[in-house]
């Protein structure tokens, strides 16, 4: 191929043949195809449309046991699956856990960390949508029991809950018809159903004593001759509990009394209508006769 490579304005060309090199005529119509990869995948459809042998792994990780002849008894897995976590409204994932580990500390073996038997253990006290949570975690995503408790609590015990729960704590009030052992129980059944509340032990004092009435603060002030949020924190918690110890073997005296006369009670409701309708209006009065006639 001739390429011009000066050119006289006259006219003249001068003309210096400067030649290309031309590849192969079969290198021009050799095709584009990729070499093969040495790792490329020679199963056939058959086999491709085969269902994975691998991602069967489970979430939890068990450490490696030394111990010789280990494992779990059946009496053990038996109290676990008979008091299961399912998620339900009303069940508390804090409770779970402690009772979880009630049961786990009455099985001890000889180079066995309780945290591996827990591990082990812990799948079999799940069921229903708590198994399923378990099941879709990342296969080995859980490496210790306390990775497990951390992600089991925030799974069952959302940040929702646990305001709510605080907000009644704050807001705690002792009820028109409670008495002083009925409030302090239903205190600590709001403190131990969220145990991360983070209220520190005088500002759960503190409230408690605020929602009392007024009987039962200048009950708590005899009790220490004075202001009783002066003193110590211990010492009011005690003086609290032993309050409340009293007021409940008398409640139970009143109780035993009371249910000893079931009559009493009926007649003393009556009692009460037929007085409430003796001071209302003239109207109302002229039903006493089938009032009585109905009793």
């Amino acid at each position: 191929r001739v390429v011009p490579r000066n050119y006289d304005p006259k006219g003249a060309r001068f003309l210096i043949a400067v030649r290309f090199p031309t590849p192969p005529l079969a290198y021009q119509f050799q095709e584009d195809t990729p070499p093969e990869s040495p790792m490329a995948d020679n199963r056939t459809m058959a086999e491709l449309f085969q269902a994975p042998i691998e991602g069967y792994e489970d979430a939890i990780v068990i450490p490696k046991i030394t111990a010789n002849n280990f494992e779990l008894k059946h009496g053990l897995i038996n109290l676990v699956q008979n008091k299961q976590f399912f998620e339900h409204d009303k069940e508390n994932p804090h409770a779970h856990i402690r009772y979880f580990n009630k049961i786990t500390l009455t099985m001890r073996v000889p180079n066995v960390p309780s945290s591996l038997i827990k591990l082990m253990l812990f799948p079999f006290s799940l069921e229903g949508a708590a198994r399923i949570w378990l099941e879709k975690e990342p296969p080995r995503s859980i490496q210790t029991w306390d990775n497990l408790v951390s992600k089991f609590i925030n799974q069952f015990f959302p940040l929702l809950k646990t305001t709510n729960l605080r907000n009644k704590i704050t807001r705690f009030q002792q009820r028109f018809d409670e008495s002083f052992y009925e409030a302090w129980e239903r205190y600590n059944d709001l403190l131990r159903a969220c145990p991360h509340h983070g209220f520190s032990e005088l500002h759960q004092l503190d409230t408690f004593y605020n929602a009392l009435n007024v009987n039962d603060q200048d009950s708590l002030n005899s009790a220490v001759g004075g202001n009783f949020l002066d003193k110590m924190p211990r010492e009011c918690l005690k003086i609290i509990e032993s309050k409340s110890k009293v007021r409940q073997s008398r409640a139970k005296e009143v109780v035993a009394k009371v249910s000893f006369h079931p009559m009493l009670l009926s007649l003393r409701t009556w009692l009460k209508h037929f007085f409430w309708i003796r001071k209302t209006s003239p109207q109302l009065q002229l039903l006493l006769p089938l009032l009585l006639q109905s009793k």
